[in-house]
């Protein structure tokens, strides 16, 4: 096995953990499951009309919150690939015509709440197209010595940086969001690249959307402990993601890096902080792609399980391979719904195990507790418990088969309540013994009350 990959080679963020932020998050956040739809590839149209078709498709997977892709008119100036990224805003007050209309954006907002699933948007706020419409205010964009707007990075050509020194572009983006807020009656938004504004931005933002719907959430782009603790809900975790990948990919450890995460957001979070937790997403090839089908699925029931909200992302839930990273973000490529006749437990895993999210509490917001196994190399044993139960997860994060045991009191109390579970290989064995296929995982479950 590799070295423990080392999290740390950064400064920590020293924040007060005993601060308070200046609002409450509604407590539907901590029971979230996140599904992002990229509306130009998630249906056959293309469109805002063929998201609300397929909501009926979500609400039977349980999700209960939809993430859009930014949903504006793209910048033709400069674009990347035959469309260019949603990320390419041309007019934040516009929706792309290839989408549809304002009129279907907010069809599409009331039969999600009429589901009983809400509605964030994606705002790109760093950053617009070059012909966009702010364009004739070139105040509003960062300039080089010679007086010439600059894209945010080198790599970001086919954008503009947006200058948020400059008071009227504040003001212009604080009153395009509460827009959007209020006239489609959202239910917050992603924000992207986040950690590239100003900090007291955002916390001027968050008091002023929350002044006009005070149960939103704000999901940002970003790791930074102090945007968490005064301006958004929810945060991004990379190092969770980064984990993984050295987990699955390159056979780091699996239990000691993993703990190095939990450790870190001990450190620089608050208590009670929420992360997304992801395998998958725009920014990164998809992970059944990267790490395989039984892999992906691995990767999944740990979070799931673990602490913070899950994100399904365009397709996943199907085990759909179809790209929407890199050169796939500028091009239309849609979902190969027919993968769920493929790869049916995909689906069926995705449906059990929000389920069991949705009915016990303790797998939402119960403490983790990690378990001490025989092979913590490949293998990840914790609890996620509160005051009524226990649930015990195991997974095996290796291509090799494993039999061993956990260290555990009272084992024989545990009930084995694994989705789409089922032993081929491997006899199974009554805890502490444990028995593991590779990639394979167990859930089990105990009543608190059964311990006395």
């Amino acid at each position: 096995m590799s070295k423990l990959y080392r999290f740390f080679l950064f400064p920590f963020y020293f924040i007060n953990i005993l601060s308070n932020q200046g609002y409450s998050s509604p407590t539907w956040v901590q029971e979230a499951v996140i599904y992002c739809v990229f509306p130009r590839n998630f249906s056959p149209s293309g469109d805002l009309n063929g998201v609300t078709e397929r909501l009926e498709h979500l609400r039977q997977l349980g999700v209960n919150v939809i993430w859009l892709l930014p949903i504006h008119p793209i910048g033709q100036q400069m674009k990347k690939g035959t469309i260019g990224s949603p990320y390419c805003v041309q007019d934040y007050y516009e929706v792309d015509s290839d989408y549809g209309n304002k009129s279907d954006f907010k069809a599409l907002i009331d039969k999600a709440h009429e589901l009983g699933m809400k509605v964030i948007m994606d705002v790109v706020a760093n950053h617009t197209s070059w012909d966009s419409v702010l364009m004739q205010y070139p105040e509003f964009y960062i300039q080089n010595n010679d007086n010439q707007i600059v894209p945010p990075t080198i790599e970001w050509l086919d954008v503009a940086a947006l200058n948020y020194q400059n008071e009227k572009l504040r003001l212009y983006m604080k009153e395009m969001l509460k827009y959007w807020l209020k006239e489609f009656d959202l239910d917050g938004f992603r924000l992207d690249a986040a950690s590239l504004i100003p900090v007291d931005f955002w916390e001027d933002l968050s008091l002023e959307l929350r002044e006009i719907k005070s149960d939103i959430i704000l999901l940002g782009e970003s790791d930074d402990p102090k945007l968490l603790t005064s301006a958004f809900d929810l945060d991004y975790t990379w190092k969770f993601e980064e984990a993984l990948e050295h987990i699955i990919s390159q056979g780091a450890s699996a239990m000691p890096n993993l703990k190095a995460v939990t450790a870190y957001e001990k450190m620089a979070f608050n208590p009670g902080s929420l992360h997304l937790r992801f395998s998958d997403n725009h920014d990164k090839k998809r992970a059944i792609v990267r790490y395989g089908e039984k892999a992906a699925l691995a990767a999944s029931a740990l979070i799931f399980t673990w602490d913070g909200v899950p994100l399904i992302h365009n397709g996943m839930e199907i085990g759909d391979a179809a790209e929407t990273y890199g050169p796939a973000l500028f091009e239309h490529m849609p979902i190969f719904w027919k993968s769920a006749e493929i790869r049916p437990e995909f689906f069926r895993f995705y449906q059990e195990i929000i389920a069991l999210r949705k009915k016990h509490s303790a797998l939402r917001d119960g403490t983790l507790e990690w378990i001490k196994n025989s092979d913590e190399n490949s293998v990840v044993t914790f609890i996620r418990s509160n005051a009524k139960e226990e649930f015990m997860m195991a997974i095996n994060f290796s291509n090799q088969p494993f039999i061993g045991y956990v260290v555990i009191e009272n084992p024989e109390l545990f009930e084995d309540v694994t989705p789409v579970f089922s032993h081929t290989s491997i006899e199974p064995r009554q805890l502490p013994h444990l028995a593991l296929k590779a990639w394979e995982f167990r859930l089990f479950r105990r009543l608190i009350q059964n311990l006395h």
